[in-house]
């Protein structure tokens, strides 16, 4: 998430009561979690064994619980409820916003987009060229819609990302300040779901085509001309490349990376990186080549113990 205008850091650190370690003259221009952060990002950490992630992270600011040695060029704000801080930042720049009218006065939809009736467009939505959203599809605030896109009946998308902080009293929501991005000429069947980032952007490439009950979590990035089918289940911050097919009721674990055109076969759970160009299938997941190899072998594992004896 970016913010509309720079922050200085003095300004958080006074607003929050924050301690400055580092170059105090530093600013803020955005808010990312550790996967996703670029230089001028703020990020944290309230685990002292992944402070060195954090540090060694692109992000410029780094909010942490306790004291440590900064990078030069960065800078540390310490307090004792990083994530508090982290979340109440995300929230001033991301408030809620509930909608009063189908289509909220902030979105902008372009004049040749056919907006069937029963859709809900939310805060600060654009929809581009030619776009068609059918029925009953719900748009939350800041999706990004390009050109030629077709979303059918019953979809939602920008959900909020299923996403929260464990501590002694429960489990504390992520205030979800990311978007997401649908690129150009892309299908989305009914009754979809895709979640927004927490606070970076789900994408979903130029060209894709998503089947029916179909559901991308936060921050995920899917890449140019996939093939997704029904039911498959794509987990937050996972990396899909392009011209990668996903047949019927595939799952894809959290942050795991699927290389360029890669074909994955019905009901596996993929949770290991997976090589570009290959066909993978099974639980756990493996090339489907050698999984044939192996299922012949079995097979013919009793004849050639009896002959072998």
């Amino acid at each position: 998430m970016k913010f509309p205008d720079p922050i200085p850091v003095k300004v958080l650190a006074e607003k929050y009561g924050l301690k400055i370690i580092g170059d105090d003259s530093l600013v803020a221009t955005g808010i990312n979690e550790i996967h996703k952060v670029e230089a001028g990002d703020i990020t944290f950490s309230d685990v002292k064994k992944y402070f060195k992630k954090s540090l060694e992270s692109a992000a410029t600011i780094i909010i942490l619980n306790e004291a440590a040695d900064c990078p030069p060029g960065k800078v540390i704000l310490v307090t004792e409820e990083p994530f508090k801080v982290y979340n109440s930042i995300v929230t001033k720049y991301r408030p809620l916003r509930p909608l009063s009218a189908n289509v909220a006065i902030t979105a902008n939809v372009h004049a040749s987009a056919i907006v069937e009736p029963g859709v809900v467009i939310g805060p600060n939505v654009r929809i581009g060229k030619y776009s068609h959203i059918q029925a009953n599809t719900v748009i939350m605030e800041h999706t990004i819609i390009g050109d030629h896109v077709t979303i059918q009946p019953g979809s939602v998308i920008g959900s909020d990302a299923f996403y929260y902080k464990r501590g002694n009293d429960g489990h504390t929501k992520w205030r979800s300040g990311g978007r997401v991005i649908i690129e150009d000429h892309v299908e989305i069947g009914a009754l979809n779901t895709i979640n927004k980032g927490v606070s970076g952007d789900t994408i979903i490439g130029e060209g894709t085509k998503l089947d029916c009950q179909v559901h991308i979590g936060h921050g995920a990035v899917i890449g140019k001309r996939c093939l997704l089918a029904a039911g498959v289940l794509v987990a937050g911050k996972a990396t899909i490349g392009n011209d990668v097919v996903l047949y019927g009721a595939v799952g894809v674990v959290q942050a795991i990376n699927i290389e360029d055109n890669v074909t994955v076969l019905a009901k596996t759970l993929v949770n290991k990186n997976l090589v570009a160009g290959k066909t993978y299938s099974g639980l756990p997941v493996r090339e489907s080549r050698q999984r044939n190899r192996e299922i012949i072998a079995l097979k013919n594992l009793p004849e050639f113990m009896k002959k072998n004896r």
